[in-house]
């Protein structure tokens, strides 16, 4: 399991989770802080976290962990549970990601995370900058649409 965050600056630092299930303690001790620090690095104290309906994410110790952390958050009742049509990695940035890892050199368990590293970093930084970018009109249509998929 891997976590990455998206914003119209850059990518957040890939969270690599190698063993076991991420539960909601497991997201919160490891992938939010990640998410916190970088959002208040690059943006100080004007920015919002939005995450999609993953289990973790919709727990109610998640859901006032963000509350209580980020400067402002976009609540489980405030966003449709699965949204893969507003959510920048979701429809863009997953699958250039998928296209930059070099798949030749997945051998084992350790050879697929040094390439997922290595991928991440070969992300083409137009390719979050426009699917960033599109968020507001994809956003726009989706909610003209009664909520039907994007085409």
């Amino acid at each position: 399991m891997v976590w990455l965050g998206a914003c119209s600056k850059e990518l957040t630092p890939l969270v690599i989770l190698d063993k076991g299930t991420v539960d909601h303690q497991r997201y919160i001790n490891q992938v939010l802080p990640v998410a916190l620090k970088y959002g208040n690095k690059v943006f100080g104290n004007d920015w919002t976290y939005q995450q999609d309906g993953a289990t973790p994410h919709a727990h109610a110790v998640t859901q006032e962990w963000c509350r209580e952390n980020f400067p402002s958050f976009i609540g489980k009742n405030r966003w449709p549970p699965n949204s893969p049509d507003i959510n920048p990695l979701d429809y863009s940035i997953w699958d250039e990601f998928g296209h930059q890892i070099n798949w030749a050199k997945v051998q084992s368990k350790k050879t697929l995370i040094d390439e997922l590293r290595r991928a991440v970093r070969r992300i083409r930084e137009c390719v979050v900058l426009e699917s960033c970018q599109s968020w507001t009109n994809r956003f726009y249509r989706l909610s003209h649409s009664n909520g039907n998929y994007l085409k």
